[in-house]
């Protein structure tokens, strides 16, 4: 076993060898483009494979692991800031982006491709644009829970009724992380503090994914979790026994969550980087993820399947996405000691 693992780890080592030359000597083909990505790959790599068929231009692509989502390729995007190894990061929120600009990693690139979009998802700066939303909703399990029960908020979760009997994701990873941020910017977060800490003491599960929290659900072994609309669709798709709740009692409303394309500064491809992030943001492939993966369009118009709620028929949360970055920061200390780390 141990023999096989450093095969392993030695041929993967050798396979970035390329990837580490080009961008250390500046000399991009010009005909190929480096994409690190947290949007599954299940999802994401139709999309690229796209890309590629209709521009000639081949993708190299990293995608993210479901544990640690959107901070495994984004800590390597860190890591590799004096010797830039991809051109663009296709993130799953807008939020882990604001921790490159911070660092003055990203190349800001106003897309022609953008507009329609709204002008909260593409800043005057430049640094990002976001397309393709999901929204934080509350899977339940309807052979355990009857319709005058339904919870429409995460507050009602910490009820005694509801002991035992719910998910959440961990929220040091992901959109849960995403989610808590957002409600503390809002509410404030000892307020955010209340809740989690109301929640663990109601039995509440710690899943390691929002996919896992599907599971659960879908399982009977809880009978609600929070999770997003890709995961609450697949559920729905596959005949269980499930329906979604968009907690609109929650005081702001459904937190919706864009993706969001942004360029990585002195990445070895930068004309095809801009090439991929205009095919990105596109109408085109708001409306792919929207039949593939149940992201929500953010222009108005774009066709969306049956069980895909446009964002207009939501109440959604009002959301400042630097505030929301910055409110991550200061509360991982927290969440760590509410996991138990």
């Amino acid at each position: 076993m141990g023999l096989r693992r450093n095969l392993f780890l030695i041929s993967s080592w050798l396979c970035l060898l390329p990837l580490a030359g080009c961008s250390q000597c500046g000399c991009g083909s010009g005909n190929e483009v480096v994409v690190y990505t947290s949007v599954d790959q299940v999802y994401s790599e139709p999309v690229l494979r796209r890309f590629e068929r209709e521009t000639g231009i081949r993708v190299r692509a990293v995608y993210d692991t479901e544990e640690t989502k959107s901070t495994g390729v984004l800590n390597r995007l860190i890591a590799e800031a004096s010797h830039p190894r991809a051109d663009v990061f296709w993130s799953g929120d807008p939020v882990r982006p604001y921790q490159l600009v911070k660092r003055g990693l990203i190349a800001p690139y106003r897309s022609p491709a953008a507009d329609g979009l709204p002008s909260l998802v593409r800043p005057d700066d430049g640094t990002w644009t976001g397309f393709a939303a999901r929204a934080r909703v509350l899977l339940v399990n309807t052979r355990l829970v009857d319709g005058a029960s339904l919870p429409r908020s995460l507050a009602e979760l910490t009820a005694p009724a509801w002991r035992d009997k719910v998910a959440i994701a961990n929220p040091l990873y992901g959109t849960t992380t995403m989610h808590m941020a957002a409600l503390a910017s809002l509410w404030g977060q000892s307020r955010v503090q209340e809740l989690l800490t109301a929640l663990k003491r109601n039995g509440a599960r710690i899943a390691s994914s929002n996919g896992e929290v599907k599971r659960l659900v879908v399982a009977g072994e809880v009978a609600v979790g929070l999770t997003d609309t890709d995961d609450a669709h697949e559920a729905l798709k596959g005949g269980a026994p499930v329906t979604v709740i968009y907690p609109d009692d929650e005081p702001g409303g459904t937190l919706v969550i864009p993706t969001s394309a942004v360029i990585i500064k002195g990445g070895p491809n930068p004309t095809a980087a801009r090439r991929l992030v205009d095919y990105l943001v596109s109408a085109a492939v708001e409306e792919q993820m929207a039949k593939s993966a149940a992201h929500m369009p953010l222009r108005p118009g774009v066709p969306v399947p049956a069980g895909v709620r446009p964002v207009s028929d939501i109440k959604a949360m009002n959301v400042d996405y630097a505030a929301v970055a910055e409110q991550i920061e200061r509360m991982q200390p927290w969440l760590r000691g509410w996991v138990g780390l």
